[in-house]
């Protein structure tokens, strides 16, 4: 990610307000208009890959406060619709990350929505600079732009600044967060994985939502995370929250390297090197990445 650079005359603080404003109101969207018979509209990857009209209708909001607000940056969204743009930023947004989390109505679920500099389509060639995750249902906003830290901000609006504080020392008492592809045959590459883990380290917690994983990670309640398959919407917001908070993330070739559909994994610092060189081996023995 080298050669990155925020274009002139932007300021990450701006994007970052922009972001917090524009996940709020998508995130009221998904709640308040919720249908009582809301079901499945669509799959993509599989029958498990579901798609709800309220994502579709978030995302639609979502770019239609970018036209105003941003008309000149580019969007890629999870749904249908994003565009080109000519401003050198490009707004990543996951207008429901954990879909199906909301189909049942469990409270675990995000809009997430980055400004990135790069190209996000290519793994390592793009860098999120601000953004923001909003879990409408209990009211908390994980906030952070690039250099400028990272806050959270609780249903009950107190602010608190996340840094890196209770650490884990060693892979045996390290609380690991995880998810799983909606493929069959990617699922039971990722039990192979986690069989192996999971004697290793303290425990095991699966949320449902990445963009929360690596927030609740920012905010100490988990030490280590990883996950295969995530998209650069699933990753862009909380990929910057967790990083400013101090901790670290880093892909397929361990320290030093960018996550990419292969392998995202994300860490304090006191387990990182141990933790990253045991999941990128167990990944390389059962998934070949």
């Amino acid at each position: 990610m080298s050669g990155l650079v925020v274009p002139a005359g932007v300021d990450v603080r701006d994007l970052e307000a922009i972001a917090v404003d524009i996940a709020t109101s998508a995130g009221r969207l998904v709640v308040d208009d919720r249908p009582r018979d809301l079901g499945v509209t669509a799959t993509k990857s599989s029958v498990t890959d579901i798609v709800t009209v309220m994502d579709q209708r978030s995302q639609d909001h979502l770019l239609a406060r970018l036209d105003t607000l941003r008309p000149m940056d580019a969007v890629m969204g999870e749904e249908k619709g994003g565009r080109a743009g000519t401003s050198g930023i490009t707004w990543v947004v996951d207008p429901i990350d954990g879909t199906v989390n909301y189909l049942y109505d469990l409270p675990a679920y995000a809009v997430s929505v980055a400004a990135v500099v790069g190209d996000p389509s290519v793994p390592g060639a793009w860098q999120p600079i601000a953004g923001a995750v909003v879990n409408p249902v209990s009211g908390e906003t994980f906030r952070a732009a690039l250099r400028r830290g990272a806050l959270r901000r609780s249903g009950a609006g107190v602010d608190r600044r996340l840094e890196v504080g209770r650490t884990a020392s060693t892979l045996a008492d390290t609380l690991v967060a995880t998810g799983f592809s909606y493929a069959a045959s990617t699922r039971a590459e990722q039990a192979g994985l986690l069989v192996e883990l999971l004697p290793e380290v303290r425990d095991i917690r699966r949320i449902g939502s990445a963009a929360l994983d690596l927030c609740r990670l920012a905010a100490g309640e988990v030490d280590a995370y990883y996950e295969r398959g995530l998209n650069p919407w699933d990753l862009a917001a909380g990929w910057l929250v967790v990083t400013e908070a101090g901790c670290l993330v880093g892909g397929p070739g361990g320290l030093g390297s960018a996550p990419t559909a292969g392998l995202t994994w994300a860490a304090q610092p006191a387990i990182a090197q141990e933790f990253a060189a045991r999941v990128t081996t167990l990944a390389r023995r059962h998934h070949g990445s």
